[in-house]
């Protein structure tokens, strides 16, 4: 009996030295240096929302939630049938204007021609009266034909810059139109990937009525929370590491893209040190557009996890916090 209880207290002794031993492990794993801040956060990436410029609608939409989309791309159609119409009438105006256009031109050139006639009918007249072959009122005659002809054809010339000028406005009105049915086509400015489709085909939407929301996979973070005494030695560019808890065995690196101005989480009194300690300021920590590209297609938003940024230049990283990516696509 006296040998089994040493055994067990044996067993008791070995067994809160490993669990000692395990804490104490997991303590120093825990612990950071000083010059090493972290906070919890989720992975987010900018929100890129495809709306209707004009009130409409829907024609068709081309994606489906979880689509790859490239920049330029079409992800959906307006209905345009009214704007076709309206620009078929466009064209057939600038058609009619450019007519008149020509037929002011020929009379310009007409009058022209009389002006002409008329400057020789008044020369003629002006040699001959000194000659005393015409009379006064001969040349007194010519001398208004050739008023006449002249104010004809200033009359002809302002017609034909108002006839280009209507020609300028059907053809302005004509790409207005035609602006807003290539607006009617719905394209991502970036790429990334599709996360809503807020509305389908047959749906009447408002002037700016958002179809589709797209994630731009090159531009994502993780938002922390800093205290004031280490949000302070906090510099835009700082180097930062991520690590995602669904996969905690891969240290993503990352910089320091924004530190807010102002506090996030204010006490109502921020008079003694201990209250101005508990302001928290939020930091974003965002990951190389480049790697991003090389992993486009693993990036998922919403995972929670952590992220570490260094507090100055001086220190580095532990071993734990050493880089470590998953391989890229096609290693």
């Amino acid at each position: 009996m006296k040998s089994l209880r040493v055994l067990l207290v044996a067993l008791l002794v070995a067994g809160g030295a490993v669990g000692g031993g395990y804490y104490w492990w997991r303590t120093q794993q825990d612990q950071l240096p000083d010059h090493i801040a972290s906070g919890n956060g989720r992975i987010e990436a900018e929100e890129v929302h495809i709306a209707t410029k004009y009130a409409g609608r829907v024609a068709e939409v081309l994606v489906e939630e979880g689509d790859t989309v490239e920049a330029g791309q079409v992800l959906a159609r307006m209905d345009t049938a009214e704007l076709m119409a309206s620009l078929a009438k466009a064209d057939a105006e600038v058609a009619e204007a450019e007519e008149d256009v020509a037929e002011a031109e020929a009379q310009v050139a007409q009058r022209v021609s009389e002006l002409t006639f008329a400057n020789q009918e008044l020369a003629r007249a002006s040699f001959l009266i000194n000659k005393g072959h015409v009379s006064q009122a001969r040349l007194d005659q010519r001398q208004t034909e050739r008023d006449a002809a002249k104010a004809a054809l200033e009359a002809a010339r302002a017609h034909l810059l108002s006839t280009q000028r209507a020609v300028e406005s059907a053809a302005a009105e004509a790409r207005r139109i035609q602006t807003r049915i290539d607006d009617s086509e719905l394209k991502t400015p970036r790429d990334g990937r599709v996360q809503y489709r807020l509305a389908e085909p047959g749906e009447v939407l408002a002037a700016g009525g958002k179809v589709v929301t797209v994630l731009e996979l090159t531009d994502v973070y993780m938002t922390i929370f800093l205290p004031t005494a280490q949000v302070g030695r906090v510099r835009i560019g700082s180097d930062a590491r991520i690590v995602i808890d669904a996969v905690p065995e891969y240290v993503i690196p990352a910089r320091v893209s924004f530190v807010a101005a102002e506090a996030q989480f204010t006490p109502r009194e921020v008079e003694t040190r201990s209250e101005r300690e508990k302001l928290m300021f939020r930091v974003k920590v965002k990951i190389d557009p480049e790697l991003l590209r090389l992993h486009r297609e693993k990036v998922k938003t919403g995972l929670p996890g952590e992220a570490y940024v260094l507090l100055g230049p001086d220190g580095g990283w532990p071993a734990r916090l050493a880089v470590k990516l998953p391989p890229a696509p096609g290693q």
